[in-house]
């Protein structure tokens, strides 16, 4: 069993920018990024995994970069951000801010857009909509491992939850990169586990 996905635990998969524009080659700023997540192939796992929470009504969040169109909001203070100023990406209602095809959300999935901040929780409402849901541990799944998905960890870890990683699920800036936070980063606040061990939980039941 996997810590937090214990039966009477309540669980959701929180998935990390599988965005157009940040994973999607031809769109992207990072091909880098676009190459990992095509040679690790994470893509369709992550769609097998939102198909096991849905089955099970375990709630599934896609968690988008949308950005102001003006950028008004947007603080200057990562080469992130400043790049999707400078390129004029990731606007509210541009095309590089949907959801890839393998991943798109379905009737019942809960998208959750951020203007700023590199993580999920930074100045959003998604601690209260989890929480609200009855959610204890979230699975995350996604890119990337070195900034969003590393830094969901923590700040999960920090407010309460129980975080669970499937390592196959998720993909870095490089190969270096994500090796490094899985080995030295991600195991001190979440559990490093994999798409398949995740589902056998899942569907274990209560």
């Amino acid at each position: 069993m996997i810590r937090g996905l214990e039966k009477g635990r309540k669980a959701a998969l929180l998935i990390s920018e599988c965005q157009r524009g940040v994973i999607e080659h031809g769109m992207t700023d990072f091909d880098g990024l676009a190459d990992q997540v095509a040679e690790r192939g994470i893509l369709p796992r992550i769609a097998r995994l939102a198909g096991a929470f849905r089955e099970r009504g375990w709630p599934v969040f896609h968690l988008h970069v949308a950005h102001s169109p003006d950028y008004a909001d947007l603080p200057m203070t990562s080469l992130i951000m400043a790049r999707s100023r400078k390129n004029g990406k990731m606007r509210i209602g541009d095309p590089e801010v949907a959801s890839v095809d393998a991943v798109k959300p379905v009737a019942g999935d809960i998208v959750h857009s951020r203007r700023f901040s590199l993580l999920g929780f930074n100045g959003t409402d998604l601690d209260t909509q989890l929480r609200h849901r009855g959610v204890e541990t979230v699975v995350l799944a996604g890119v990337s491992t070195n900034i969003a998905i590393n830094g969901l960890a923590l700040c999960a870890s920090d407010l309460g939850y129980q975080a669970v990683v499937p390592e196959d699920c998720t993909a870095g800036a490089s190969a270096e990169s994500h090796d490094f936070m899985v080995k030295n980063a991600l195991p001190l606040y979440s559990t490093l586990t994999t798409m398949t061990d995740v589902i056998d939980c899942v569907q274990a039941g209560d």
